[in-house]
């Protein structure tokens, strides 16, 4: 009886998990593959050597409309998509940032965090896009 009761719960468990593939997917931004590096030695990014500062990276072919990388302890660090992420990119979809908030220049009321990504204010409920970054030394390396 207990293998039975086992092997129910166990299955019950196993069918109530469900993939969340679909979750991260913002239809908004199209999907674009990358591999940048920021050296923390070249003067231009000296601010990212220190907690709590960050950098905006604008280069084509990085991001859709760029990059804002945020120093959170040295260790970690956040790398986030510039473009507001509940519209389709367009020549106002770039954010601006200040402090630790990132805003909407499309006249919409739109604000994120660039420490965690979570949407402060506005409407469309969609986070900021999440890019990978690891730190090798003095190199930032940020990759979709």
């Amino acid at each position: 009886m207990k293998k039975i009761i086992l092997v129910v719960f166990i299955s019950a468990l196993i069918l109530s998990c469900s993939s969340d593939d679909g979750r991260s997917s913002n239809p908004n931004l199209p999907s674009i593959g990358f591999n940048h590096t920021v050296n923390l030695d070249l003067p231009q990014f000296n601010e990212l050597k220190f907690p709590g500062n960050f950098e905006v990276i604008r280069i084509e072919g990085v991001g859709i409309k760029g990059v804002i990388i945020y120093n959170i302890d040295n260790t970690l660090y956040s790398a986030f998509e510039l473009s507001d992420p509940n519209i389709t990119p367009s020549s106002c979809s770039a954010l601006s940032v200040t402090g630790i908030r990132a805003e909407s220049n499309c006249g919409n009321d739109n604000a994120y965090e660039i420490i965690n990504g979570q949407q402060l204010e506005g409407e469309g409920g969609f986070p900021l896009l999440r890019y990978q970054i690891r730190r090798e030394g003095n190199i930032l390396v940020v990759s979709n």
